[in-house]
């Protein structure tokens, strides 16, 4: 189909809309797999000081973390995104699961924008949310809203998305734990 596939109305979405969605995750993952785990030890004594009310676990789980585990949990994470941008593609971005995907990846950047400022400087993920992540799913909104397939973003569907793309951040990332 010359690059796009047709949802069940007739209207085409780019492949890149669907797929495009994986690529965007796998840069971004890139950077916090590069980054976390020296950035943790060498941030969490300042962070626990500027932050005294954080539980202490919290700051034992960062600390700990391991760049082997850290990089099984993004794999497995990836293979959520990957299979939520197969069924985007399959139905043409119609379907529930690769909106809510999208959805909460995009909400997933304020998450890191929110880390940088309470850590006052770099956060593995800031540098890619605001390049990467904001414009690609802002992108990728506009390309199913003129296909047609975008759903009306309800509060369940907020709270869908921020759990689907807070997967990950919320069994790993600081401050999520």
């Amino acid at each position: 189909m010359g690059g796009h596939e047709v949802g069940e109305g007739g209207r085409a979405v780019e492949v890149g809309v669907t797929f495009g969605l994986l690529a965007a995750w796998a840069v971004h993952d890139l950077e916090e797999v590069a980054a976390m785990p020296g950035w943790a030890r060498g941030h969490v004594p300042g962070l626990r000081q500027r932050y005294p009310r954080v539980p202490e676990q919290v700051w034992r789980r960062l600390e700990s973390i391991d760049g082997r585990e850290f990089a099984a949990a993004v794999g497995v994470m990836g293979g959520v995104v990957a299979i939520a941008a197969a069924d985007g593609h399959r139905t043409g971005g119609r379907s529930g699961f690769y909106q809510a995907a999208l959805n909460g990846f995009g909400l997933h950047a304020l998450v890191h924008v929110a880390q940088a400022a309470a850590a006052r400087g770099y956060t593995p993920g800031v540098v890619t949310s605001p390049l990467v992540v904001v414009p690609f799913t802002l992108w990728a909104r506009g390309r199913l809203r003129r296909a047609g397939v975008l759903r009306a973003a309800r509060p369940r569907d907020v709270a869908t998305g921020w759990c689907v793309g807070g997967l990950r951040a919320n069994s790993i990332c600081w401050p999520c734990s």
